[in-house]
Formats: C-alpha cells, structure tokens, sequence
C-alpha cells in the first residue's frame, strides 16, 4: 500500500485524494484553509468531466446537484445576433455519453468532499498548507506552515496556480496576468426577468470584453461573469468590486448585456491569470495536478475537467504499484497528461482572442468562419475534447 500526502482540499485534491483511496492506497490531504470549503461561483462540465466523476463514484451526485443545459450560445453584443449555438441535448448526450452541464463549484466539491469521508483510509486535514518539502529514494516528507511535518511515499501538489509545491518542484515564478479582468455575481433567479432566463450558457462577445451567464444551484441562481480586455497587468483574486464600478467599467454593453449587468450587486473582480505548457512537473516522488500542473484560462470552461481526469489517470497508474515503482509511474502519469493539457491550455488562449473579443476585421472573419458549422460540424469540433475517454496511454494523449 502507498501512503500519499495531496497537497490541496480543493477539487483536483480531493478527487486525487478519492482516486487513490478507491485503488486501496492511503492518502493525506493537507488543506491550507481552517475547513474544507470551496468558495466561488458557476463551473461547467462537460462529458469529459463526468466521465471521470464516473470513475471517481460521484457522477450521479454531482448530476444531481447540476444543471444540464440544452445549449451553449454565443452572442455578437454588438448586433444582438447570434453567432452560433452548439446543442447539448438528445443528440450530444447520445455521441458522448455524458451530459454538459453547470454547478456552483460547492456542487462539484461537496459529493468528492462526501466520499473522502466516507473514505477510512483518506485522513482531511484542515489548516495544514504545504510550505516546503525534501525527498529521498524511498520517501518525501512535507512541512506545513505552522512546522507540523507529514511523511508518504510520494507528494501531489494539487494547492492550485499559485501552488507552493510548484514553486520548489519548478522555481518558475508567478502565473502570468494575461491582461484580461473578470467580474464574478450570482443572482438569485427571482429577480432575473423571465425574458433573460434560459438554460443554456450563453456569451456575449463585444469588442474587448464579453459577458457570460448561466444558471446554477439547482436553477436558483443565475451565475453571471463579465470579462474586460483592459490590460491588467497585476494578480487579483476575489477582490469585493462596488456595482457602479463595474457599470462604468462596461459603459455601451447593449441592451441584453447591459440588463444581465444591472442585475448584479455583490461583485468580485479576479484578474486572469495562466502559463505556459510545461513538458515536465514530476520529480522523484513528487507530482503536480490541476492548475498547479497546467493553469489555464476559463475560456474553453475545461480547467475543473482536467483535474479531474488528472485524478483518474494517476490513480490508474498507481493502482498495482509497489512504492519502490512510484518515480517511474509519476513520470508515466506526466507523460500521459502533459500534451492534452497543454493543448487545453492553448486553445483557452485562443478562445479568448479570437472568438470573445475581437473587433472590425477581425471580428467579421469570425463571424464567417462560425457561420457555416451546423450541430454535426461543431459537434465534430468538440469531439476531441469533450469526448475523449480518461485513460492512461500516454500515445493517446492521457485523455
């Protein structure tokens, strides 16, 4: 049996956490806040992410608490008109096995935060954030910021982008601000008007920004972001944002954006952040998951996805192995993972600067390389991504 310390309680630590214990491993998760919680708002997952909560033994319950929306939609704010909307009813569900749909990030870290309790063989340890670590042939020994020290056979950085296993595995400094600020509200549904409700996600992209909205919880809250292209050039997150602020800051949305934009009160304003693709984040008996791994922008909505399917395929490599193997099956889970994440990790960049926010010229030549793709065509697109089944052969791609 391996004994594995998870840095992280979040979403990729947790299903890490739940991935190992289900092969009969034991695990110790070190979580830097006072309890095991999960703050923030709406988070989309697609096939790819259920396939693997299906693996994980949570797939039900996460559905259960989700929304699955019929369509996905993008807008041009500008004319009002829409751009294009990929189906993800009958016929998707059908092609690939899972539905698309949304949670609040509670929705999704709550059911895995459920079955590593029910877990004997999965320790929770709260307020215990991972500080430094050294390692040695045969163990990795963590030491928490308040000097507690935690011995296993290997170490999962899973303590997300500003992770602190990542800066000694890699010493490759902050994230990179990508100029791009996000305003993040949830707002209940009663006051959304009827004419504004719809179960889809739906975008509307602008010159430089776009505006994104879905419902979450169940239904009863409609989740609602905001991004500006305004060059910011300093990390931010979770920062309380003043209402009129935010109105200003988006000052001729259109009409639907401007109403969507209105609604919203308590906002919070997170400056986005990402890498470059890295090939290598495994040393010895020391491993990185998540956005420690590969940060990504939110632009194709995969980043919960992918640690999730980083959960599965490490788990599946660690399943039979002795803790004299551990090393070599890490840099197998790397390798498997390392090109379908990176190439995540580019297209939400270029999502971001082709599809969202382009204008003039360059917007119409997206308007005319979207205009032709019907439900087969995008369903085509998509099909590497959100299709592909969680498995660890590294030709294919770790996805």
């Amino acid at each position: 049996m391996i004994h594995a310390l998870v840095a992280g309680g979040g979403i990729g630590g947790l299903a890490t956490a739940l991935a190992l214990a289900r092969t009969g491993h034991r695990v110790t998760v070190l979580e830097r806040q006072d309890a095991f919680t999960d703050i923030g708002a709406g988070i989309q997952i697609a096939p790819n992410g259920f396939h693997a909560l299906n693996r994980l033994g949570v797939g039900r319950a996460v559905r259960d608490r989700a929304v699955l929306v019929d369509e996905l939609r993008l807008m041009d704010a500008t004319t009002g008109r829409e751009l294009v909307a990929l189906p993800v009813g009958g016929r998707y569900r059908q092609r690939f096995g899972d539905p698309y749909a949304v949670v609040h990030r509670r929705d999704l870290h709550t059911p895995l935060l459920t079955a590593c309790r029910a877990i004997d063989a999965v320790d929770l340890v709260a307020g215990a954030g991972v500080r430094r670590y050294r390692q040695d042939a045969h163990r990795v020994t963590a030491t928490t910021a308040d000097g507690r020290t935690f011995s296993g056979d290997l170490l999962v950085g899973a303590d997300g982008i500003r992770s602190t296993v990542r800066a000694q595995l890699l010493g490759d400094g902050p994230p990179r601000p990508c100029g791009h600020t996000i305003y993040r509200t949830l707002v209940p549904m009663e006051r959304v008007p009827r004419w504004l409700r719809r179960n889809a996600v739906t975008l509307w992209a602008g010159p430089g920004w776009h505006v994104v909205h879905y419902p979450v919880a169940g239904g009863s809250c409609l989740n609602l972001a905001a991004v500006l292209d305004d060059g910011a050039a300093e990390a931010v997150s979770g920062r309380p944002a003043e209402r009129a602020a935010v109105l200003r800051r988006f000052a001729d949305p259109g009409p639907v954006p401007g109403a969507l934009l209105r609604l919203g009160e308590d906002w919070r304003r997170w400056v986005l952040c990402d890498r470059d693709p890295v090939d290598v984040w495994t040393r010895g008996r020391v491993t990185l998951t998540g956005d420690a791994a590969h940060p990504m922008l939110q632009y194709a909505a995969q980043g919960a996805c992918q640690a999730l399917e980083d959960a599965v395929v490490l788990g599946d490599l660690l399943a039979d192995a002795p803790t004299t193997d551990v090393p070599q099956r890490l840099e197998r889970y790397n390798a498997a993972r390392r090109e379908r994440t990176g190439r995540v990790q580019r297209l939400s960049r270029e999502m971001g600067a082709r599809l969202y926010h382009p204008a003039g010229e360059d917007a119409r030549a997206r308007d005319a390389l979207l205009r032709p793709l019907d439900e087969d065509a995008l369903h085509h697109r998509v099909a590497w991504l959100h299709g592909a089944p969680v498995r660890a052969d590294a030709r294919g791609g770790g996805g």
